[in-house]
């Protein structure tokens, strides 16, 4: 909690020390709003209108106890992070100040009221008593405690001695009134006094008659803190929809942490995305759970220092009234009093490091603080002071993304039918609405709350109305993060990137883009940053949510809303249609989009390049199945630097296609047959020219023509002439299924990316491919020649090379045997040393198709073989000397994974297949695993599976199960078998009864105890527990969800999550069986445990039992069987060794479940937080 001293500055009767409210902190609205303004209140009639802002407000006559008892209890309140709100200055004699003594009330969750002897005689005390007890009445959960200072309850109830005496006083002075109306108020005012000291001594308090101050003080807190934390405990949280994952990660990180440390999260996202809600909540959380910090929660601070000149100033004032509750004189007063107290601070909405800078200082924070930043700048924190050299704190990144679709759909019901779903005859137009917000909630709550109680007709008048224009509101959000960018450089990329480039890949599009005079390396991390795009994991592809690139088309569209001709950009196809129909294209226009399939039937009509005649800035061009485009290619802007057709419906491309500025050349979907750019002049003869892209049907001599030369004259010619293509970086003709031959490379001989995925009839590569000694990316994805291409083309500096489904293992021939090629291995010749990158997926490769060795890749960091044939890891991939990144997805026959080299840093692969084994080197640095599906392999070190026929007898015995037949045991399944992880061994079989050697025992789910004395060494204990499975149930699957382990006494918790489904069992009884390995650090003498089955909802529970282990007392025999559990000692995530990734919310608790480590593989949020595997510990910490 946060404390407050708040000067009171008012009008009315004063009293010295009495408490009222600030009328400044009611006109200031981020004045004291701390905690609890945040965390909402009761949604009954009876609670405030205001949220708490305080927990104790305090009541007291300033002449008899400001400078002692007060005073003194005032600041031990203070030291118990308890908020209190305080009087620290006079009042002046006014008017009334009931309306704000109340709202001051109001906004606190108790009063404490000290009645002592001259409490009476101040009509403002008896003010403050008065609505005191009517918030009480008002509010039932308000907590009032009087505190009888050396007075007696019933002097204060029958209003006598001291208290009688002032209520004559006041009773004398309404007789010297001569005005009746006054005389009536005041008399009502003396009848209210007099019953509210009356109900206030009946209320339970404190007395001070014969006890220690100090006794009497710790009393009043420590009830107050009970109090505080009952009414923390009943308030609602504020709402939040769909994040569960977030709360989880914030709050774990919250509680976990060094005391040594200071921990600082940024949470970003675009504007409207949930970050202040998000913190709101975790706020809300920590005043639950996390007391021991000093608090403050700075909200809206780019707002704030937008709006108010001294913003900054205000928000540093804010922070040391809740922290040290005291105004700060100098600048360093916020930096001190960071670096001097234990605080969690939440600042929200920073949008400049000089913010940081002004509330964090540059001295750093006191070590176990912990401060969350919500910002749309995920890069700011790292550039703030606080990150100096000498001080850099522990710090996390967390992008805040949307909310899934059910959540989506859960929070536009709230805001639409004040409900959870969409009321019936709503539903479709819900979904659409739903999903067309994308998990973005301020867009979901806007659309809701405007839709409400309208007709479905109404709904579907919005949803078209969208697909023109994004809502208001909306808008205005996004113009928010589009605000914060720091450079017009920075939006205008926005601008393109939303218009063009989403879902394109990001190094061509970095490329295009960097030839327009763009800083795209420095532009995209700027979007990056602020979460306008983000970088798609697998593909690497430039990602736009779809509000915010509807926000982006649409600021171009403002530029001109009713006549497109003069926007900077045209990317709505009707509009780039009608532009060029009636050729009103000039020269502002610097990107057209044009696709004729997105057009209705009746608007198709044949287009003419004169119509690109007055675009002479033009920059970017998309005509993507235009077949009907006539005149002439030099009609085409020579400042061209994209240029994209899909679908180009020639088999050449026109002769004197001479755009010396291309950068990137896109013409997927054609029906090239050969691309080889040669000059008209050079052509052997023609027949018909006519225009050259005149509809195909005119064009039959065109076709004909023999435009293929000679490669030598291809050489020579490109040594003669200015290329064609000159400044040409990327070419892209993938799924041109026509395709035969690629040449003609001396015409644009600075290309970096080749791209002919799908080309399935390409056979000729031409060799002039060698005089582009700058191409550094080759993909040949599903090109049936790919072998022979990879050979023709003797390409020396590839970097990044995808030669995925080629088939280089080779062809079936009778549906299951595979047919070797003989010159499989000499593809293996013709890969360049270069490479980088290499993707050999789906290209039918058993273990027999690889070399012995691959030590000449050199370079090669990234291998994918996902989806071959290999039933373990080619021993040629251990001969690569920089392989980091391996991936083995999808292999249907692997079943083994054994020491992939030390470099790797991430393995990839899937356990929905027969995946036994994975071993690493003992001495591999921690690795990221990606895996999805199936119950996991054994994983040396994270977990083993076996037949317990197979099990040797030394280990039975250790573990205390030699007693057990396992040989007759009847298996649940087809065989009995042992698990291992964490340190926990497990076995469940078909049996009625614990083994008779366990012999403390407990009917139902949970067994008590609590560890008794003992000469040896405790090493462990056996668990057993029978479930019943239901009569006539039809359950086909049954989970055994959780076993939980607690030591009270060292407050340390394991939750096992049991990696057992029983399938189609469907009677008898079942018996599971674990023995965990506890230490001495875990468990010893005296500790009281506590052992549970949680969730047993598909099982009758029956009996458990639980039986100790001790180290025998004969050391020989000891020391032998030692080394049978010393291999399994030698892990590193088990109990007793590094159980980190596996630490919950609460200190000492450890959820122990593989997927920390194992997930789904398409997850690339959930990827990028996985924790690194490490099988076993460093050396060092082996015993």
């Amino acid at each position: 909690m946060s404390f407050c001293k708040c000067p009171h500055v008012a009008h009315g009767e004063f009293e010295p020390g009495s408490s009222a409210m600030n009328p400044q902190a009611l006109s200031t609205p981020r004045q004291h709003r701390i905690t609890d303004r945040l965390l909402g209140g009761s949604t009954s009639s009876s609670s405030s209108p205001l949220d708490p802002r305080y927990d104790v407000f305090l009541s007291f006559r300033g002449s008899d106890t400001r400078f002692s008892f007060t005073d003194h209890l005032y600041e031990r309140l203070n030291s118990h992070n308890i908020t209190t709100f305080l009087d620290d200055e006079e009042i002046k004699t006014g008017a009334s100040l009931k309306p704000k003594l109340e709202s001051a009330i109001k906004a606190s969750q108790a009063s404490i009221i000290v009645l002592s002897k001259n409490y009476a005689s101040s009509t403002w005390c008896l003010d403050e008593l008065a609505l005191i007890l009517e918030q009480q009445l008002r509010n039932p959960n308000y907590v009032v405690i009087p505190i009888f200072y050396h007075v007696e309850p019933t002097d204060v109830r029958k209003q006598q001695n001291s208290f009688g005496e002032a209520m004559e006083k006041h009773k004398q002075r309404m007789k010297t009134e001569t005005d009746p109306e006054k005389i009536n108020q005041l008399a009502k005012k003396i009848e209210r006094w007099r019953e509210a000291l009356s109900k206030v001594a009946d209320l339970k308090g404190e007395t001070a008659q014969g006890r220690k101050e100090t006794d009497l003080i710790k009393q009043i807190v420590t009830n107050i803190h009970h109090s505080v934390d009952v009414l923390l405990s009943c308030r609602q949280p504020p709402p939040i929809f769909g994040r569960h994952y977030e709360i989880k990660y914030i709050t774990t990180w919250l509680k976990d942490g060094s005391s040594h440390t200071v921990d600082v999260l940024t949470i970003s996202g675009i504007s409207g995305i949930g970050k202040t809600t998000l913190a709101k909540y975790v706020y809300w959380w920590s005043s639950c759970k996390c007391r021991d910090f000093s608090r403050s929660f700075i909200d809206d601070i780019r707002g704030t220092c937008e709006r108010k000149h001294n913003g900054l100033l205000d928000l540093q004032k804010q922070i040391c009234g809740d922290i040290l509750k005291t105004k700060p004189i100098r600048n360093d007063h916020v930096e001190n009093a960071l670096a001097d107290t234990k605080v969690f601070l939440v600042l929200d909405d920073v949008d400049s490091h000089d913010q940081l800078d002004a509330l964090l200082g540059s001295k750093g924070l006191y070590r176990g603080s912990k401060v969350i930043i919500t910002t749309r700048d995920g890069s700011l924190t790292e550039r703030c002071r606080l990150f100096n050299p000498i001080v850099q704190p522990k710090h996390k990144k967390y992008l805040l993304q949307g909310l899934d679709v059910y959540s989506s759909l859960k929070l536009f019901s709230d805001s639409a039918f004040k409900c959870n779903s969409p009321k019936e005859g709503y539903e479709e137009v819900s979904d659409t609405l739903a999903k067309y917000c994308e998990g973005h909630p301020l867009a979901l709550k806007v659309l809701g709350a405007s839709l409400c109680g309208r007709d479905v007709a109404v709904w579907k008048d919005c949803i078209d109305r969208l697909k023109v224009e994004p809502d208001s509101r909306i808008k205005k959000a996004l113009q928010m993060s589009f605000d914060s960018l720091p450079s017009i450089e920075d939006k205008e990329l926005f601008k393109h990137i939303a218009c063009f480039f989403v879902g394109e890949d990001r190094e061509s599009t970095e490329t295009i883009l960097k030839a327009c005079g763009f800083r795209t390396k420095l532009g995209i991390e700027n979007l990056n940053d602020r979460c306008l795009l983000w970088i798609n994991y697998w593909d690497k592809q430039l990602m736009m949510h779809q509000l915010l690139q509807e926000f982006g088309i649409d600021l171009v569209r403002q530029e001109s809303p009713n006549r497109p001709e003069e926007r900077s950009r045209l990317c709505c196809h009707e509009e780039s249609f009608e532009v060029l129909k009636f050729k009103k294209g000039k020269g502002n226009i610097l990107a057209l989009a044009l696709d004729m399939r997105m057009l209705k039937e009746d608007k198709l009509y044949e287009l003419d390049t004169d119509a690109f005649s007055n675009m002479d800035n033009l920059k970017f061009l998309q005509l993507n199945y235009v077949h009907k485009l006539t005149g002439s290619v030099k009609n085409l802007p020579q400042d061209l630097k994209w240029l994209c057709m899909h679908g180009f419906p020639l088999e050449h491309i026109p002769p004197d296609l001479q755009l010396e500025n291309l950068v990137g050349l896109d013409m997927s979907y054609s029906r090239l047959v050969s691309f080889n750019p040669q000059r008209l002049e050079n052509m052997q003869k023609s027949t018909k020219l006519g225009s050259i892209f005149q509809p195909l049907s005119s064009l039959h001599g065109l076709l004909k023509l023999p435009i293929q030369r000679k490669r030598q004259e291809s050489t020579e010619l490109g040594s003669k002439d200015k290329p064609l293509l000159r400044s040409l970086k990327t070419l892209n003709l993938s799924y041109c299924e026509h395709l035969r031959s690629l040449g003609g490379f001396s015409e644009f001989p600075a290309l970096e990316s080749l791209i002919l995925s799908n080309c399935t009839s390409l056979i000729e590569l031409c060799e002039s491919i060698q005089l582009c000694d700058e191409l550094e990316h080759i993909d040949l994805s599903y090109c049936n020649e790919a072998a022979k291409l990879l050979r023709m083309s003797k390409v020396r500096n590839v970097k990044k090379l995808n030669l995925e489904g080629c088939n280089l293992g080779g062809v079936q021939t009778d549906g299951s045997h595979l047919v070797i090629p003989r010159d499989i291995r000499s593809v293996w010749s013709y890969l360049p040393s270069s490479l980088v990158c290499l993707s050999l997926k789906d290209n039918h490769l058993s273990n027999e198709s690889f070399p012995m060795d691959m030590s000449s890749l050199i370079m090669l960091k990234d291998l994918c073989l996902d989806g071959n044939d290999i039933v373990s890891m080619p021993d040629c991939v251990r001969t690569l000397p920089r392989l980091e990144k391996l991936s083995i997805y999808g292999c249907a026959r692997l079943t083994t994974i054994e020491h992939p080299p030390r470099t790797l840093k991430e393995l990839i692969f899937s356990v929905d297949y027969e995946v036994g084994k994975v071993v690493f080197h003992e001495d591999m640095s921690p690795i990221k695993l990606i895996g999805s599906g199936g119950e996991g392999p054994f994983i040396e070190g994270l977990f083993k599976e076996e037949d317990m026929a197979d099990v040797k007898e030394k280990l039975l015995h250790r573990l205390g199960w030699s007693n057990l037949d396992f040989t007759n045991i009847k298996p649940v399944a087809n065989k009995v078998q042992m698990l291992y992880e964490f340190g926990i061994f497990s076995t469940f079989y078909v049996g009625k009864e614990i083994p008779n050697w366990i012999s403390k025992r407990s009917e139902g789910s949970s067994i008590s105890f609590t560890i008794p004395p003992s000469p040896n060494q405790l090493r462990g204990l056996n668990f057993c527990f029978v479930l019943q499975i239901p009569e006539n149930s039809s359950l086909d699957a049954r989970y055994i969800q959780y076993i939980k382990i607690s030591n009270i006494t060292k407050n340390h918790t394991w939750i096992y999550s049991c990696p057992v489904l029983f399938i189609k069992i469907r009677e008898g009884k079942i018996v599971h069986l674990s023995h965990w390995m506890f230490g001495k650090n875990e468990m010893e003498d005296g500790d009281q445990i506590s052992i549970s089955i949680l969730d047993t909802r598909d099982f009758i529970e029956m009996e458990c039992g639980m039986e100790l282990m001790y180290d025998d007392d004969v050391k020989n025999k000891m020391e032998e069987e030692e080394d049978v559990l010393s291999y399994y000692k030698s892990w590193n995530h088990i109990i007793g060794g590094d159980l980190s990734p596996f630490q919950k919310t609460t200190p000492g608790e450890y959820e122990l479940s593989n997927s920390h480590f194992l997930g789904y593989v398409t997850d690339p949020e959930y990827v990028d937080k996985r924790p690194l595997f490490r099988a076993s510990p460093p050396k060092r910490y082996l015993n």
